[in-house]
């Protein structure tokens, strides 16, 4: 099966780095999903979910925005924050949710655009951190993330 390198790279650590048969990846434009012989690409990414699909299944990552290189044979991403499932206080993340969907309703532009990131960067996380632990077979409630 042919795979493509994939390195996460954030100002911390390399969230990731090893071979993947896909990964999907959130961009401005919407979701794109890089196969082997991709053509060279160079995307700005968006708060969202990473899907890499691997050998042995897939992992989830909890993306806060960055970039993607796409070239041959490798994608390199670096990302201002991105997360394993396992990374994920899913408690805290709602909290945190919460606390930006507050500041949703300023009339301050500048409070609202940081509220707006936040929420949609949280919104992510716990997507993230429920499909982690659905697939370790916990129990997860699945409402709604409005």
């Amino acid at each position: 099966m042919k795979t493509i390198k994939l390195k996460i790279i954030t100002p911390e650590k390399i969230t990731f780095d090893g071979e993947v048969v896909s990964v999907s990846l959130p961009t401005q434009l919407g979701e794109i999903t890089v196969l082997p012989g991709h053509i060279p690409l160079l995307s700005s990414l968006v708060a969202g979910e990473i899907r890499c699909r691997t050998e042995n299944g897939l992992q989830y990552f909890a993306l806060s925005g960055g970039f993607a290189q796409i070239k041959k044979g490798e994608i390199n991403v670096l990302a201002e924050t991105a997360e394993h499932g396992h990374e994920i206080d899913l408690q805290k993340a709602e909290e945190a949710k919460e606390e930006a969907r507050t500041l949703l309703g300023s009339k301050d532009n500048q409070t609202h655009a940081n509220a707006s990131a936040s929420f949609q960067k949280q919104l992510a996380r716990i997507r993230v951190a429920r499909k982690h632990h659905s697939h370790q077979g916990q129990q997860i409630k699945t409402d709604n993330f409005s």
